[in-house]
């Protein structure tokens, strides 16, 4: 459950708004099934009043939009005084609209965000079927990406409350010690791709208000440890640098109806002993354990310029080469 507030800037707007006793209102909430609570601002003084409206995401971004495109309206509609009728106004929803079939959303643009190959459409099926996912593949083969499509798609569903996202901050070049600023700004660099997947898929100011309102969590793996994650969507990013005692405790964070996504590329393994990566390791351990899917993706897959399969290609043929000499 989240609340959100919108101000009204005074009286006269709030009886324009919330119509003949409260009509309006009463309608959004039983439109949305949301709460919704009336209550005076900061500025007293200027008569001015905040709606707090409660409810789950989706249907508290709907309403809040229905309510700021009423706002418009009723700015018109002060110039003649009468009263704002809900049914003139047309029901707003989020970001996106309505999802077309095949796609996992509609990101902010308006662009569906579909699967591009095999391999992908099996990995965001395996999502929707399964608590636990693991996806492991070369670079650029969408294993975060469409893990993060997944996960905004479920929490507008309403399947879960949350989306928590963590990576285990392992150094590689520069030292933790030697970057600037306190401990969070030091591991910004490496949360930031899933900020940038958020901020293509919602657009930055939704995503900054979910984080605001703890929707969604993006945090270091050290941080996971104690919690039991209850209804939430949980993915583990850049799993080929946890160690084996790192990923076991990740994956007992799993609460009730919550789900699990762990992505990982073995060929990038940073960590100094490479046979320790957890990624590595839990293919053997949780092989054949019900409720859980790996899905292996190759440079096939590889959505990003055409140059990276041929990269990963040349890798893959020049240590395969490395280990016959």
């Amino acid at each position: 459950m989240v609340t959100r507030r919108l101000a009204l800037a005074d009286q006269e707007e709030a009886v324009l708004l919330f119509g003949q006793h409260d009509r309006n209102l009463k309608e959004i909430e039983r439109r949305f099934n949301v709460q919704i609570f009336v209550r005076p601002s900061d500025r007293i003084d200027e008569g001015g009043l905040t709606l707090a409206v409660r409810g789950r995401p989706k249907p508290v971004e709907q309403a809040l939009s229905t309510l700021e495109e009423m706002k418009r309206h009723a700015a018109r509609s002060r110039q003649h005084g009468a009263p704002l009728s809900l049914l003139e106004v047309p029901a707003a929803g989020v970001p996106g609209g309505p999802v077309p079939a095949g796609a996992i959303l509609v990101t902010v643009t308006g662009q569906p965000l579909r699967p591009q190959s095999a391999t992908q459409e099996a990995y965001v099926q395996a999502i929707r079927q399964r608590d636990l996912v693991v996806g492991i593949g070369p670079a650029g083969s969408g294993k975060t990406y469409l893990a993060v499509a997944s996960a905004v798609a479920a929490l507008e569903r309403g399947d879960v409350n949350r989306v928590v996202l963590t990576r285990p901050v392992v150094e590689a070049g520069e030292k933790l010690g030697f970057l600037p600023g306190d401990f969070y700004e030091k591991v910004h660099p490496y949360l930031k791709p899933l900020y940038d997947a958020f901020h293509a898929m919602v657009g930055a100011e939704r995503f900054r208000l979910w984080r605001e309102e703890e929707i969604i969590e993006i945090i270091p793996l050290a941080y996971m440890r104690g919690r039991t994650l209850d209804d939430a969507f949980v993915l583990l990013d850049e799993a080929q640098n946890t160690t084996a005692e790192q990923m076991k405790m990740f994956l007992t964070r799993l609460g009730n109806r919550s789900r699990m996504v762990v992505t990982g590329d073995v060929t990038q393994i940073d960590l100094e002993k490479k046979a320790t990566s957890g990624l590595v390791q839990v293919q053997d351990v949780l092989s054949g354990v019900e409720g859980v899917e790996f899905v292996r993706f190759s440079e096939s897959d590889v959505v990003r310029h055409p140059l990276v399969r041929r990269v990963i290609a040349a890798y893959d043929a020049w240590e395969h080469r490395r280990k016959e000499a």
